[in-house]
């Protein structure tokens, strides 16, 4: 509880509302001392009146009249020359004197303190202005055991008010610090823990919600950030894979440009008629050359953007696929079907599900063609419980024993002889990014058949 935000704000509201009730209390102290002696006073002036109606009081009535105003004596000055006295025995001397008439806020404060802070019991002076202009000045002598008792009995009071008001307050600013900022925070911390599981799954980057304008834009920059660095993270990796590969890409390269000199030195000094024979092979080797730094400088500077993903028809993306592969086809003796219901509406970035399949159905197509014998090519599709189910099957040679130990790493090996392995990376990392998953189902000498696999909800 201490440890929390929550906690810690609830703990300094009850101190905070605590301090400024403090400062409420002795003002209030001090004005109900005030209001105690001029309540006095007054009934002090009330009591000296019978003294109008008859110069001459016995003394009973003299002490009746003085128990009731609460006093010991009363002087009353109705002009320059004339005074009322009221007076009884005082069991003891007059310790200190107040003149209320002119005392300052500061002055009142002070005199309050000491009362409440002294505890022995003293007789005081008041000194005060008559109540309806009813003479010059009134002084009066009592003693302080009541009046000490009824500032402690009021301050007792404030008190409790007070820390009703403070645990009231407290409660409440808890429960609305609770609602609109840790709970938010908290949402916010969850998903960065999320994401911190998995950098490259788009579903996991924040979709800022919060009402709040601050909260809002924490969460703007966090999801500015996540993109970011799920794009940094992907381009280092790219990059890092490629400095792998640049070694052995140079060695080679290096043995493809040498036979090509080789062909090139014998073209430039001899007439042999063998040089139809060879201008071919030296084509070949230029244009394996060429292929090779194209795929390897492509690789290296491309910067995969995070799926956008919306619903759409995946039927339609792979009738797409297929046509264009048709015209890649020719007259080889290929066939490609699919089996995709016509409604299966899916969740995902369209571009990058098309080159998805596009690098499946690819891969299979020239394999199939690299051995020279008819095959078939099926996409098929379905949906789960949880998740979207893309099957691409062949009825190629199979993967090489290469491929399937180093699958979806470039450069290590690829579906077909003399391949790169690209393909299949960049569509493992496509899937990746849709917090899905490139699976290889089967490859033997009957075929080859990869799962594309893509979860249905959102990350929570």
């Amino acid at each position: 509880m201490i440890n929390s935000l929550s906690g810690r704000f609830l703990i300094l509201t009850v101190i905070f509302v605590m301090i400024a009730e403090v400062l409420i209390f002795v003002p209030s102290v001090a004005r109900y001392r005030e209001d105690f002696l001029l309540n006095r006073l007054e009934r002090a002036q009330i009591a000296s009146l019978a003294l109008l109606a008859d110069d001459m009081i016995d003394s009973a009535l003299e002490e009746e009249l003085l128990q009731n105003a609460g006093v010991f004596n009363v002087v009353l000055r109705r002009d320059e020359l004339r005074q009322l006295v009221l007076s009884s025995p005082m069991p003891g001397e007059v310790a200190a004197t107040f003149d209320l008439r002119d005392a300052t806020a500061v002055t009142l404060i002070r005199d309050a303190m000491v009362r409440l802070l002294t505890p022995e019991p003293e007789m005081i002076r008041v000194i005060g202005n008559p109540f309806q202009d009813g003479g010059l000045l009134i002084e009066i002598t009592l003693e302080t055991t009541e009046l000490r008792d009824a500032i402690i009995e009021y301050g007792i009071r404030i008190l409790i008010l007070s820390a009703m008001i403070s645990i009231v307050t407290a409660g409440l600013l808890f429960l609305a610090v609770r609602v609109l900022l840790v709970k938010p925070i908290k949402g916010v911390v969850g998903h960065m823990q999320s994401y911190a599981m998995a950098p490259e799954d788009a579903r996991r980057v924040i979709k800022p919600s919060a009402s709040v304008t601050e909260l809002r834009e924490a969460e703007e920059a966090l999801q500015l950030l996540q993109t970011q660095l799920t794009q940094a993270l992907k381009q280092k990796e790219r990059l890092a894979q490629l400095g792998g590969a640049v070694a052995r890409v140079s060695h080679d390269l290096r043995n493809i440009l040498t036979s090509a000199q080789l062909f090139t030195d014998r073209i430039e000094m001899s007439e042999d008629p063998t040089v139809k024979r060879m201008a071919p092979k030296l084509v070949n080797s230029i244009t394996r050359a060429v292929s090779l730094c194209e795929s390897t400088l492509a690789f290296g500077r491309a910067e995969e953007p995070a799926p956008t993903l919306t619903l759409f028809n995946l039927a339609e993306l792979v009738s797409d696929v297929l046509d264009s592969e048709r015209l890649a086809i020719g007259d080889f003796d290929l066939s490609l079907s699919e089996d995709v219901p016509g409604n299966l509406m899916i969740r995902a970035d369209p571009e990058q599900m098309y080159r998805i399949v596009s690098n499946l159905v690819r891969n299979a197509r020239q394999a199939i063609i690299g051995t020279g014998q008819p095959g078939e090519i099926n996409v098929a599709a379905h949906a789960s419980e949880d998740a979207w189910c893309i099957d691409v099957t062949d009825t190629g040679p199979g993967l090489p024993k290469k491929a399937q130990d180093f699958l979806f790493q470039p450069f290590h090996g690829g579906a077909r002889k003399g391949g790169s392995g690209l393909g299949l990376a960049i569509a493992e990392e496509l899937v990746r990014g849709h917090g899905g998953t490139l699976s290889l189902l089967k490859t033997d000498e009957t075929g080859t058949a990869f799962r594309v696999r893509l979860p249905m909800g959102d990350v929570s």
